[in-house]
């Protein structure tokens, strides 16, 4: 039987940042994102990181906390320090997104630039798992119980995932080209150890109305580091 392929819908941004003391901004957001993201939070591994090299021994202690538009910590939003001169984190594996009790576990799952990931179903029902992501278009056709597909993950972004099958089903694969990436724990922060130096932070959720769900600001970190706080705004 033919199954109707569904896309993700798109979202857009009022954006207005105040720079205050150690990066601190304010960004408002307008709009609504979907019922089944708005979960997303609660039902992912926090503080999840990258394997990557061996962190310089000079580098320093970066925080950066993510307040929702509720005024409350966010948990569940990756966050991306890009810095010159970083090396790139080596895929290093297994990364596998299963199916278990129609969902996919984790929902959010952090990978390298190159990382082959696996779709194992553990599921009595056949699921059909597809991408229509700019960073990985790909198509799983129907499989079943104890099977598992693989895709190669070769380009940084989000990749939302869902099932045809399931319309409840959704997901994402987040592909990174930087070391320094972890998602919020359950106070929204992340403490990463970064080398000195001029860069970018990024920080990917659902709820940002944004091109891509994310938000970027100059980083500097200093021989001490760097504290940092973005608040998410209606």
């Amino acid at each position: 039987m033919a199954t109707a392929k569904r896309t993700m819908p798109s979202s857009w941004i009022s954006v207005r940042q105040n720079r205050v003391n150690a990066g601190i901004h304010s960004v408002e957001t307008t709009g609504r994102y979907p019922d089944a993201m708005r979960l997303l939070p609660t039902l992912v591994a926090v503080a999840a990181t990258v394997a990557s090299a061996a962190i310089p021994a000079a580098a320093a202690p970066v925080t950066v906390q993510v307040i929702g538009v509720d005024g409350r910590p966010l948990a569940g939003a990756v966050v991306t320090l890009a810095m010159p001169g970083a090396p790139a984190p080596v895929p290093r594996g297994p990364y596998s997104v299963a199916q278990r009790d129609i969902q996919f576990n984790p929902q959010v799952l952090i990978v390298p630039v190159g990382a082959t990931v696996s779709f194992p179903n553990f599921d009595k029902v056949r699921h059909h798992v597809y991408s229509f992501s700019k960073a990985k278009k790909f198509e799983l056709k129907l499989f079943g119980r104890d099977e598992s597909r693989s895709i190669t993950f070769d380009k940084p972004g989000a990749v939302a995932l869902g099932c045809n099958i399931h319309d409840g089903m959704n997901g994402v694969v987040y592909v990174t080209a930087s070391p320094y990436t972890a998602q919020t724990d359950v106070n929204g922060r992340v403490r990463l150890n970064v080398a000195a130096g001029v860069g970018r932070v990024s920080v990917w959720h659902p709820s940002i109305r944004a091109a891509g769900n994310t938000l970027q600001q100059p980083a500097t970190v200093t021989g001490t580091g760097l504290s940092t706080t973005l608040q998410l705004r209606r």
